[in-house]
């Protein structure tokens, strides 16, 4: 059974970081249902409009994660939390194209909740998981098709080293429509409590769930609870 850490090296420098972890079994991941993708569009279309009011950097969930990122040894203004990054394409109306189920729940996932969060195939996961803060030798090739380095950036690793982080995946670990076991972790808000983390991770595992069937399990890695076994 494998086991998923939250490493010292974080909750030192930020005592209320938390993970939230969801793990889904016989999913089936395909082409977005048009509800989706309807959904998706218009919501993007609505921030839009928000995003003419106030920056981007001024929405809660971005200044906080902002905050977090220069505390763990990272500039924000260089290397961009990942739903920074959307929320910015959204501004300048580049949205966001449906790629697959998968991914196009996670990323709204990501907008709706202000955080970055993370999908992996957890069949290509090996061994334990552990989530660490990066130094100058942690990196690997991203899904925007160049070595990213995550130094001073929150990472999640396996056996194998680095594949996911709040800044860019790794191709390595990617979802595609050939999934049928996936982890999602939620790089949750530290201000967030326990219940209402909870809450979000219960609500977003349920929707989840609605579109690629299959089950769920939803879990919390703090320093309280710094372990968790699969």
């Amino acid at each position: 059974m494998a086991k998923i850490r939250l490493d010292s090296s974080i909750t030192t420098i930020v005592p209320d970081f938390k993970i939230g972890m969801i793990h889904y079994t016989k999913i089936i991941v395909s082409e977005s249902p048009q509800m989706i993708k309807g959904r998706t569009q218009l919501y993007q279309e609505n921030l839009y409009l928000e995003l003419q009011e106030s920056p981007v950097t001024e929405r809660p969930g971005i200044s906080e994660w902002r905050k977090t990122w220069k505390a763990l040894g990272a500039d924000p203004n260089r290397y961009r939390l990942s739903a920074e990054s959307l929320l910015r394409r959204i501004a300048k109306q580049n949205y966001l194209q449906p790629f697959h189920s998968a991914v196009d729940l996670n990323n709204f996932f990501s907008l709706q909740y202000e955080i970055p969060v993370g999908i992996y195939d957890a069949d290509l996961i090996q061994g334990d998981i552990e989530i660490a803060l990066g130094d100058e030798n942690t990196g690997y090739e991203g899904l925007n098709g160049r070595y990213n380095s995550l130094k001073g950036i929150a990472y999640s690793k396996d056996n194998e080293g680095p594949f996911g982080s709040p800044f860019v995946d790794s191709k390595r670990t990617a979802v595609t429509e050939q999934t049928t076991n996936a982890i999602q972790l939620f790089y949750l808000r530290p201000s967030l409590l326990e219940e209402e983390s909870m809450k979000l991770l219960g609500a977003a595992g349920n929707m989840f769930s609605q579109i690629h069937g299959g089950d769920y399990t939803i879990d919390l890695l703090s320093t309280t609870q710094p372990k968790i076994e699969l």
